[in-house]
């Protein structure tokens, strides 16, 4: 994917994130993304985050302390539970229903703030990409960048 200018100062540039999990959990993208909006030149705009999948998705939450992210786990495991005997899309195994319920009540998409030309987060927030099967799978993050460029 490539960048395009849509008007003078104006910059709107595009690529994709490839990402391997290693099955359920979280993992950390903000370096990534970090990256992409630097490459793109945009010094105030927005950074749009979107995964190709439906049963994984995005979180901005609590970088500092890794428990935070296990206890969100903990929490999605009581609410959409492996095996339940209520679901019955199963086609890819116990993790299957689950893995979309996952993914329906968090976050398929993200936008960020772009200030100074960088994502403008908190202290203690990241950027995760949020894996809801079990098994390791390879997801894809679209990233667009828009906003003005530096003159």
């Amino acid at each position: 994917m490539s960048g395009e200018a849509a008007a003078p100062g104006f910059v709107l540039q595009q690529s994709a994130l490839a990402v391997a999990t290693r099955g359920r959990g979280t993992i950390e993208i903000t370096a990534e993304v970090g990256a992409a909006v630097r490459a793109s030149g945009v010094v105030t705009g927005l950074c749009h985050l979107f995964v190709q999948h439906t049963s994984a998705s995005l979180a901005i939450t609590e970088n500092a302390d890794p428990v935070v992210r296990e206890d969100l786990e903990r929490f999605l495991a009581r609410i959409a539970p492996d095996g339940d005997a209520l679901w019955r899309h199963d086609a890819e195994g116990p993790d299957d229903m689950p893995a979309h319920i996952r993914s329906v009540l968090t976050n398929v998409s993200l936008t960020v703030p772009v200030s100074a030309g960088r994502c403008a987060l908190g202290t203690w927030q990241g950027i995760y990409l949020w894996e809801h099967r079990r098994t390791a799978q390879r997801r894809t993050i679209i990233i667009s960048v828009q906003g003005s460029a530096a003159h």
